[in-house]
Protein backbone atom coordinates (compact mmCIF):
# COMPACT_ATOMS: atom_id res chain seq x y z
CA UNK A 1 0.00 0.00 0.00
CA UNK A 2 3.11 2.40 0.66
CA UNK A 3 4.82 1.55 -2.41
CA UNK A 4 1.46 2.65 -3.91
CA UNK A 5 1.19 5.93 -2.54
CA UNK A 6 5.03 6.82 -3.23
CA UNK A 7 4.17 5.67 -6.67
CA UNK A 8 1.75 8.35 -6.87
CA UNK A 9 3.66 11.03 -5.04
CA UNK A 10 6.42 10.07 -7.83
CA UNK A 11 4.48 10.12 -10.90
CA UNK A 12 2.62 13.59 -9.77
CA UNK A 13 5.81 15.38 -9.02
CA UNK A 14 6.84 13.83 -12.63
CA UNK A 15 3.74 15.70 -14.03
CA UNK A 16 4.36 18.71 -12.29
CA UNK A 17 7.87 18.97 -13.04
CA UNK A 18 6.74 17.72 -16.89
CA UNK A 19 4.51 21.10 -16.84
CA UNK A 20 6.86 23.14 -15.45
CA UNK A 21 9.48 22.45 -17.89
CA UNK A 22 6.77 22.89 -20.77
CA UNK A 23 6.19 26.56 -19.44
CA UNK A 24 9.60 27.42 -18.99
CA UNK A 25 10.05 26.02 -22.44
CA UNK A 26 7.39 28.48 -23.90
CA UNK A 27 8.76 31.36 -21.79
CA UNK A 28 12.07 30.71 -23.21
CA UNK A 29 10.81 30.48 -26.93
CA UNK A 30 8.57 33.83 -26.26
CA UNK A 31 11.70 35.73 -24.71
CA UNK A 32 14.39 34.42 -27.38
CA UNK A 33 11.87 35.56 -30.00
CA UNK A 34 11.38 39.09 -29.00
CA UNK A 35 14.49 39.50 -28.56
CA UNK A 36 15.32 37.98 -31.85
CA UNK A 37 12.97 40.67 -32.81
CA UNK A 38 14.49 43.78 -31.19
CA UNK A 39 17.77 42.91 -32.31
CA UNK A 40 16.19 42.75 -36.30
CA UNK A 41 14.87 46.23 -34.84
CA UNK A 42 18.30 47.62 -34.05
CA UNK A 43 20.40 46.13 -36.58
CA UNK A 44 17.66 47.01 -39.83
CA UNK A 45 18.62 50.44 -39.58
CA UNK A 46 22.44 49.97 -39.85
CA UNK A 47 21.63 47.61 -42.65
CA UNK A 48 19.68 49.81 -44.66
CA UNK A 49 22.13 52.59 -43.82
CA UNK A 50 25.09 50.51 -45.69
CA UNK A 51 22.37 49.23 -48.28
CA UNK A 52 21.49 52.31 -49.25
CA UNK A 53 25.36 54.40 -49.53
CA UNK A 54 25.96 51.93 -52.71
CA UNK A 55 22.22 51.16 -53.72
CA UNK A 56 21.26 52.38 -57.42
CA UNK A 57 20.38 55.51 -57.54
CA UNK A 58 17.00 54.81 -59.13
CA UNK A 59 15.69 52.65 -55.67
CA UNK A 60 17.31 55.52 -53.89
CA UNK A 61 15.27 57.87 -55.32
CA UNK A 62 12.03 56.37 -55.14
CA UNK A 63 12.99 55.45 -51.45
CA UNK A 64 12.75 51.68 -51.95
CA UNK A 65 14.09 49.92 -49.47
CA UNK A 66 15.61 45.97 -50.86
CA UNK A 67 16.95 43.16 -48.21
CA UNK A 68 18.81 41.72 -50.71
CA UNK A 69 20.83 44.22 -52.81
CA UNK A 70 20.03 43.86 -56.62
CA UNK A 71 22.47 46.19 -58.15
CA UNK A 72 25.81 48.18 -56.85
CA UNK A 73 26.72 51.48 -57.35
CA UNK A 74 29.61 53.16 -55.27
CA UNK A 75 29.71 56.10 -56.97
CA UNK A 76 28.99 57.62 -53.40
CA UNK A 77 32.10 56.21 -51.96
CA UNK A 78 34.50 57.01 -54.95
CA UNK A 79 32.81 61.04 -55.12
CA UNK A 80 34.23 60.90 -51.26
CA UNK A 81 37.52 58.85 -51.24
CA UNK A 82 38.86 60.65 -54.73
CA UNK A 83 38.45 64.48 -52.73
CA UNK A 84 42.10 65.19 -52.47
CA UNK A 85 42.28 65.94 -48.57
CA UNK A 86 40.57 63.46 -47.47
CA UNK A 87 43.46 61.18 -46.59
CA UNK A 88 45.05 64.55 -45.12
CA UNK A 89 41.74 64.44 -42.51
CA UNK A 90 42.33 60.95 -42.42
CA UNK A 91 45.13 61.50 -41.04
CA UNK A 92 44.88 64.42 -38.89
CA UNK A 93 41.43 62.31 -37.25
CA UNK A 94 43.61 59.41 -36.52
CA UNK A 95 46.32 61.66 -34.48
CA UNK A 96 43.84 63.46 -32.37
CA UNK A 97 42.25 60.08 -31.85
CA UNK A 98 45.29 58.29 -30.77
CA UNK A 99 47.32 61.12 -28.75
CA UNK A 100 44.24 62.71 -27.21
CA UNK A 101 42.47 59.13 -26.34
CA UNK A 102 46.11 58.63 -24.76
CA UNK A 103 46.05 61.94 -23.21
CA UNK A 104 42.69 62.04 -21.49
CA UNK A 105 43.19 58.47 -19.65
CA UNK A 106 46.92 59.62 -18.25
CA UNK A 107 45.30 63.35 -16.81
CA UNK A 108 41.84 61.38 -16.12
CA UNK A 109 43.29 57.83 -14.53
CA UNK A 110 45.84 60.24 -12.46
CA UNK A 111 43.50 62.83 -11.40
CA UNK A 112 40.69 60.32 -10.68
CA UNK A 113 42.99 58.44 -8.69
CA UNK A 114 44.81 61.19 -6.44
CA UNK A 115 40.71 62.48 -5.80
CA UNK A 116 39.82 58.89 -4.40
CA UNK A 117 42.09 59.26 -1.70
CA UNK A 118 40.65 60.63 1.82
CA UNK A 119 42.55 63.33 3.39
CA UNK A 120 43.49 65.03 0.08
CA UNK A 121 43.81 68.58 1.68
CA UNK A 122 41.24 70.71 -0.51
CA UNK A 123 39.73 67.83 -2.10
CA UNK A 124 35.93 68.86 -1.65
CA UNK A 125 37.20 72.10 -3.49
CA UNK A 126 38.53 70.44 -6.11
CA UNK A 127 35.55 68.25 -6.66
CA UNK A 128 33.48 71.12 -6.07
CA UNK A 129 35.25 73.28 -8.85
CA UNK A 130 35.66 70.03 -11.05
CA UNK A 131 31.63 69.14 -10.92
CA UNK A 132 30.63 73.45 -11.82
CA UNK A 133 32.33 72.61 -15.03
CA UNK A 134 29.53 70.17 -15.87
CA UNK A 135 27.16 72.88 -15.90
CA UNK A 136 28.71 75.93 -16.79
CA UNK A 137 31.17 77.36 -19.16
CA UNK A 138 32.74 80.78 -19.93
CA UNK A 139 30.86 81.07 -23.36
CA UNK A 140 32.14 80.45 -27.19
CA UNK A 141 33.76 83.85 -27.18
CA UNK A 142 36.10 83.38 -23.90
CA UNK A 143 37.00 80.01 -25.50
CA UNK A 144 38.15 81.55 -28.54
CA UNK A 145 40.28 83.75 -27.33
CA UNK A 146 42.04 81.85 -24.74
CA UNK A 147 42.84 79.56 -27.31
CA UNK A 148 44.39 82.21 -29.45
CA UNK A 149 45.99 83.62 -26.48
CA UNK A 150 47.89 80.29 -26.16
CA UNK A 151 48.63 80.09 -29.61
CA UNK A 152 46.49 77.12 -30.68
CA UNK A 153 44.70 78.43 -33.85
CA UNK A 154 45.61 76.07 -36.57
CA UNK A 155 47.67 73.67 -34.29
CA UNK A 156 46.27 69.98 -33.69
CA UNK A 157 46.37 70.53 -30.12
CA UNK A 158 43.52 72.53 -29.62
CA UNK A 159 41.03 69.47 -30.23
CA UNK A 160 43.13 67.79 -27.64
CA UNK A 161 44.31 69.68 -24.97
CA UNK A 162 40.96 71.67 -24.41
CA UNK A 163 39.33 68.37 -23.61
CA UNK A 164 41.99 66.18 -22.06
CA UNK A 165 39.52 65.06 -18.99
CA UNK A 166 36.13 64.83 -18.89
CA UNK A 167 34.31 64.87 -15.44
CA UNK A 168 31.39 62.49 -16.07
CA UNK A 169 34.48 60.12 -16.65
CA UNK A 170 36.66 61.31 -14.38
CA UNK A 171 33.86 60.95 -11.28
CA UNK A 172 33.12 57.39 -12.71
CA UNK A 173 37.04 56.33 -12.36
CA UNK A 174 36.80 57.69 -9.15
CA UNK A 175 34.02 55.39 -8.32
CA UNK A 176 36.08 52.49 -9.37
CA UNK A 177 39.08 53.70 -7.54
CA UNK A 178 36.99 53.48 -3.92
CA UNK A 179 35.59 49.87 -4.70
CA UNK A 180 39.35 48.65 -4.32
CA UNK A 181 40.74 47.05 -1.41
CA UNK A 182 42.89 48.95 0.93
CA UNK A 183 44.85 46.46 1.99
CA UNK A 184 46.64 45.82 -1.79
CA UNK A 185 48.37 49.59 -1.21
CA UNK A 186 48.72 49.40 2.37
CA UNK A 187 51.15 45.62 1.55
CA UNK A 188 52.14 47.30 -1.36
CA UNK A 189 53.81 50.67 0.88
CA UNK A 190 55.13 48.03 3.45
CA UNK A 191 57.14 46.36 0.34
CA UNK A 192 58.41 49.99 -0.21
CA UNK A 193 56.53 51.12 -3.19
CA UNK A 194 55.45 54.90 -3.62
CA UNK A 195 51.94 55.46 -4.79
CA UNK A 196 53.18 56.16 -8.30
CA UNK A 197 54.41 52.28 -8.31
CA UNK A 198 51.09 51.18 -6.82
CA UNK A 199 48.84 53.02 -9.17
CA UNK A 200 51.12 51.75 -12.36
CA UNK A 201 51.78 48.09 -11.15
CA UNK A 202 49.13 47.21 -8.92
CA UNK A 203 45.96 49.46 -9.64
CA UNK A 204 45.84 49.54 -13.52
CA UNK A 205 46.59 45.92 -14.00
CA UNK A 206 43.47 45.03 -12.01
CA UNK A 207 41.23 47.39 -13.45
CA UNK A 208 41.30 46.85 -17.25
CA UNK A 209 37.84 46.49 -17.23
CA UNK A 210 37.26 50.08 -16.34
CA UNK A 211 40.08 51.48 -18.46
CA UNK A 212 38.88 50.20 -21.46
CA UNK A 213 35.54 51.33 -20.78
CA UNK A 214 36.46 54.70 -20.46
CA UNK A 215 39.41 54.46 -23.16
CA UNK A 216 36.21 53.44 -25.95
CA UNK A 217 34.35 56.55 -24.71
CA UNK A 218 36.63 58.61 -25.12
CA UNK A 219 38.48 57.13 -28.43
CA UNK A 220 34.51 57.64 -29.30
CA UNK A 221 34.72 61.21 -28.64
CA UNK A 222 37.98 62.01 -30.18
CA UNK A 223 37.13 60.55 -33.43
CA UNK A 224 34.19 62.50 -33.67
CA UNK A 225 35.65 65.62 -32.99
CA UNK A 226 34.52 68.25 -35.78
CA UNK A 227 33.33 71.11 -33.98
CA UNK A 228 36.88 72.34 -32.43
CA UNK A 229 38.16 72.04 -36.31
CA UNK A 230 35.46 74.35 -37.39
CA UNK A 231 36.11 76.70 -34.89
CA UNK A 232 39.83 76.92 -34.81
CA UNK A 233 41.17 75.58 -38.31
CA UNK A 234 41.28 78.16 -40.76
CA UNK A 235 43.92 75.62 -42.64
CA UNK A 236 41.49 73.37 -44.71
CA UNK A 237 44.57 70.84 -44.76
CA UNK A 238 43.90 70.91 -41.16
CA UNK A 239 40.42 70.00 -40.79
CA UNK A 240 39.74 66.58 -39.32
CA UNK A 241 37.57 64.13 -41.12
CA UNK A 242 34.13 64.54 -39.57
CA UNK A 243 34.19 68.02 -40.52
CA UNK A 244 35.70 67.46 -44.36
CA UNK A 245 32.80 64.90 -44.83
CA UNK A 246 30.49 67.37 -43.92
CA UNK A 247 31.79 69.79 -45.77
CA UNK A 248 31.58 67.51 -49.01
CA UNK A 249 28.24 66.59 -48.15
CA UNK A 250 27.12 70.57 -47.72
CA UNK A 251 28.86 71.27 -50.66
CA UNK A 252 27.34 68.94 -52.97
CA UNK A 253 24.02 69.84 -51.81
CA UNK A 254 24.23 73.71 -52.59
CA UNK A 255 26.02 71.97 -56.12
CA UNK A 256 22.85 70.49 -56.86
CA UNK A 257 20.82 73.64 -55.79
CA UNK A 258 22.60 76.22 -57.65
CA UNK A 259 23.44 73.98 -61.18
CA UNK A 260 21.29 72.44 -63.12
CA UNK A 261 20.60 69.15 -61.20
CA UNK A 262 20.55 67.06 -64.78
CA UNK A 263 23.78 68.21 -65.24
CA UNK A 264 25.56 67.13 -61.91
CA UNK A 265 23.72 63.48 -61.98
CA UNK A 266 25.25 62.79 -65.34
CA UNK A 267 28.80 63.72 -64.19
CA UNK A 268 28.71 61.95 -61.12
CA UNK A 269 27.14 58.74 -62.22
CA UNK A 270 23.87 59.40 -60.97
CA UNK A 271 25.08 60.16 -57.53
CA UNK A 272 22.16 61.46 -55.46
CA UNK A 273 22.38 63.14 -51.90
CA UNK A 274 20.54 60.32 -50.73
CA UNK A 275 23.09 58.25 -51.61
CA UNK A 276 25.99 60.57 -50.36
CA UNK A 277 24.73 61.22 -46.78
CA UNK A 278 24.90 57.41 -46.37
CA UNK A 279 28.18 56.67 -47.54
CA UNK A 280 29.20 59.50 -45.44
CA UNK A 281 27.36 57.42 -42.13
CA UNK A 282 29.28 54.76 -43.19
CA UNK A 283 33.02 56.02 -43.67
CA UNK A 284 32.90 57.89 -40.05
CA UNK A 285 31.24 55.52 -38.52
CA UNK A 286 32.95 51.79 -39.71
CA UNK A 287 36.11 52.80 -38.42
CA UNK A 288 35.74 53.12 -34.57
CA UNK A 289 33.00 50.27 -34.46
CA UNK A 290 35.28 48.22 -35.25
CA UNK A 291 37.27 48.85 -32.03
CA UNK A 292 34.23 46.98 -30.17
CA UNK A 293 34.99 43.48 -31.23
CA UNK A 294 38.40 43.72 -29.71
CA UNK A 295 37.32 45.37 -26.30
CA UNK A 296 33.64 43.62 -26.07
CA UNK A 297 34.76 40.92 -23.37
CA UNK A 298 35.66 44.50 -21.04
CA UNK A 299 33.36 46.59 -22.12
CA UNK A 300 30.56 43.59 -20.42
CA UNK A 301 32.07 44.61 -16.96
CA UNK A 302 33.42 48.08 -17.44
CA UNK A 303 30.06 49.30 -18.12
CA UNK A 304 28.47 48.48 -14.66
CA UNK A 305 30.42 50.69 -13.20
CA UNK A 306 28.56 53.52 -13.16
CA UNK A 307 26.22 51.76 -10.76
CA UNK A 308 28.47 51.21 -8.32
CA UNK A 309 27.61 53.47 -5.23
CA UNK A 310 31.11 55.52 -4.37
Amino acid sequence: METTVDQQRAAASVKQATKRRGKGNIADIVIHAVLILLTFCMIFPFYNVILMSFSDSVAVSKQIVYLIPTTFDFSAYSYIFHEPRFLQALYVTLFVTLVGTCINMIVTVSGAYVLSKKGIPGQKFIMSAIIFTMFFNGGLIPLYLTMKNYGLINNLLVMILPVAVNTFYLIICMAFFRTLPAALEESAKIDGANDIQILYQIILPISRPMLATIALFYAVDRWNEWWFGVLFMTDVHLLPLQALLREILTNYQQLLTNINASTVVSQNTSLRPEMLKMAVLVVSALPIVCLYPFLQKYFTKGVMIGSIKG
